[in-house]
């Protein structure tokens, strides 16, 4: 106990940094973007005087955001979370509605082409996290409402608050979801039945059962232990070759989407090359001398 108190000191100093007082950071209005460690970046929606409401500025700023993370070569993991007294309220009704209720076009077929146009961008904003090579560790407290479950369905990695809690919220606005929850849920947890419900009755979903369901993998007490918990595991992802890690998750997300012998297909054709890096070797070198691969240097990527 005293040595876990050892270590959980330094990340809670690290969690204390990672506050949003600051507010967003420029040139980003919703997003507060830091650095707690050299190889972590933590993304952090920002409106919580608006209960993280996801506005237009939120949906054009997370795409541009994620893009910059991809091409970071000093960036290895992503921990994102939300600022305030819960992750996000989801869409901002108000400031969204001229884009969904008064679409621009002179006949019905303009109008439904811009729509589609406008739901195609707003799907970007999510699937960026998914086409970003780095893993994202998404960090939940509170409610996470709409919206919000399109996002942490695009993650790698999913924890919670004990006071968390998830309702696909679309149906009860009049509208079917569709910026991800629908087509990633059913992924995530496995049980079409428990989607089909979560989706149908817009009903809230507790911690507990979200974990018992697949949804989030581990649950802390509160927030601040929870952003300790998710520092923690980045530094460990961090700490890995950045070619075995990126490759797994390019990977595992082309698994997921095809069938098995097309998967051994392309990672067969990955490995081919990625297979030649000096991280092979490094890695293999510190498993026989018994060190651990914190103490190994890997270059950037």
């Amino acid at each position: 106990p005293v040595f876990k108190q050892a270590l959980l000191i330094p990340l809670m100093n690290a969690v204390r940094g990672m506050s949003s007082s600051g507010g967003p950071t420029p040139p980003f209005t919703t997003l507060s973007v830091s650095r707690p460690a050299e190889t972590i970046t933590h993304v952090e929606i920002c409106r919580p005087e608006k209960r993280n409401a996801m506005n237009k500025a939120f949906w054009l700023e997370m795409v541009d955001c994620f893009n910059q993370i991809t091409e970071d070569s000093e960036c290895r993991v992503v921990v994102f979370s939300g600022a305030g007294k819960l992750f996000t309220s989801g869409i901002d009704l108000m400031g969204m509605a001229s884009d969904i209720l008064q679409p621009e076009g002179d006949d019905t077929a303009r109008i439904s082409w811009n729509v589609r146009r406008i739901i195609t961008k707003y799907q970007e904003t999510f699937s960026v996290i998914e086409k970003c090579p780095k893993p994202v560790i998404v960090a939940i407290h509170g409610a996470c409402i709409g919206g919000g479950v399109d996002l942490i369905t695009a993650c790698d990695i999913r924890l919670c608050t004990q006071d968390a809690w998830f309702q696909v919220k679309e149906v009860d606005i009049g509208l079917a979801a569709d910026v991800g929850t629908l087509q990633r849920l059913p992924r995530v947890i496995g049980s079409r039945s428990l989607v089909n419900e979560l989706a149908f009755t817009a009903r809230k979903m507790y911690a507990d059962e979200a974990k018992s369901c697949g949804l989030v993998s581990r649950i802390f007490p509160d927030k601040d232990t929870m952003m300790a918990g998710a520092l923690e595991m980045a530094g460990e992802i961090a700490s890995k070759s950045p070619v075995a890690v990126q490759g797994t998750k390019v990977n595992l997300i082309y698994s997921r989407d095809h069938s098995v012998p097309e998967a051994l297909n392309y990672i067969n054709t990955w490995n081919m090359s990625m297979l030649q890096t000096q991280d092979l070797m490094k890695s293999a070198q510190a498993a026989m001398e018994k060190k651990s691969l914190k103490d190994i240097t890997f270059s950037k990527l």
